[in-house]
């Protein structure tokens, strides 16, 4: 990294601009930050211009969704070829959150890897063995390289994404309780939470899935209208502040977990409709871990949304499909034991992402 001299020189910082899955954010090499998380969180604030809801000065694009940051290094780990650490910086505030994965920027990590060298592309296809840092958990990613060269261009399409680009395959491994401890942090499939009965669960991403009908909604209400309901969201936030400290999350409130996911039955072919505030605005689709989240819940006995589905699931391998505000997202998983949630397991979730690298160069902050 290269370090202001005089005054009037900017810091200038090499990085990328992804877009993963159906979110964007700026890639960094560990190598190029600094170590210190404090000294590195303000340079991320300047680089993405928070705190500013319009995010006027920086990279950042005024919404949760295009304000995040991926750092990638080497792994040391016998099991993983790159480390990655998600950072989600705060559009208004002056904060930076580390307690969370972001399933969609991890889809583009692996071409980032590649890219920057970190390890070496095969001549087809290349398996990226992640190691997320926010969580402990791991996940492979496999990237078109034809010829050795990170490809971005092929027919997938994801729903929240316009055009189709090459897939990204991603496979977590184990990744149960990855921030709570549990998959059930309750001990519950569950709770009663300032009088609404609530499920929560991580399967990759804490997340508190309630019935939208508890609330007088139907659930296909736009993002834009959830929004604009205050007492909505206030309660939404109320009730997300209490379930966390039964999570064994703590005080949440200047944290981006849990996740509040108002489910409601499937109105275009899928298993079910979900609205997921993340957790002050209303995700134009949903994210990847808490789709697995969501999809776990749904073949699980008296969760909220087995109770909605009221459908039974074999053990081996299923796909569940989640709509959300733009579309569906697809999660494929192994499971055994379903009906036994002291005993369940999901032995593996994937899911088809898709990336695209839109800009590398350096990323200037002023000298002061």
């Amino acid at each position: 990294m290269q370090r202001a001299i005089h005054g009037s020189i900017p810091c200038s910082i090499p990085c990328s601009i992804m877009r993963g899955g159906t979110s964007k954010g700026v890639y960094f090499l560990a190598q190029d930050l600094p170590s210190d998380p404090v000294e590195r969180d303000q340079i991320l604030l300047r680089v993405m211009g928070s705190p500013d809801e319009r995010q006027i000065d920086g990279l950042g694009g005024a919404h949760p969704l295009t304000s995040k940051v991926a750092i990638v290094s080497k792994s040391a780990r016998d099991d993983a070829d790159v480390d990655y650490l998600f950072l989600q910086i705060v559009v208004d505030k002056a904060e930076v959150s580390s307690v969370q994965n972001c399933g969609n920027l991890l889809a583009g990590v692996g071409p980032f890897a590649l890219e920057q060298g970190l390890l070496s592309a095969g001549d087809d296809i290349t398996d990226v063995r992640i190691h997320m840092l926010n969580t402990g958990a791991n996940a492979i990613a496999r990237v078109q390289t034809p010829q050795g060269q990170v490809s971005y261009t092929g027919t997938a399409t994801i729903d929240g994404v316009p055009g189709s680009s090459a897939p990204v395959t991603i496979d977590f491994l184990d990744i149960a309780g990855s921030s709570c401890g549990s998959l059930f942090p309750t001990g519950n499939s569950q709770d009663v939470v300032l009088g609404t009965t609530v499920t929560c669960i991580d399967n990759g991403m804490p997340v508190v899935l309630i019935n939208a009908a508890d609330f007088g909604l139907s659930g296909n209400e736009t993002p834009a209208e959830l929004e604009a309901n205050t007492t909505l969201k206030d309660k939404v936030e109320a009730l997300r502040l209490a379930a966390a400290q039964l999570m064994n999350l703590g005080d949440v409130s200047k944290k981006t977990v849990p996740k509040m996911s108002l489910i409601s039955p499937a109105i275009n072919g899928g298993l079910l409709n979900t609205r997921t505030f993340i957790p002050h605005r209303v995700h134009d689709a949903i994210g990847v871990l808490g789709s697995v989240s969501v999809a776990t819940a749904c073949v699980l006995k008296n969760t909220v949304a087995s109770n909605l589905l009221q459908q039974d699931f074999a053990d081996g391998t299923i796909n569940i499909i989640v709509e959300h505000p733009t579309g569906q997202f697809s999660v494929e998983m192994e499971i055994s034991n379903s009906a036994d949630i002291t005993a369940f397991a999901v032995h593996r979730a994937a899911l088809l992402r898709t990336a695209r690298l839109l800009m590398r160069g350096e990323a200037l902050i002023p000298a002061e």
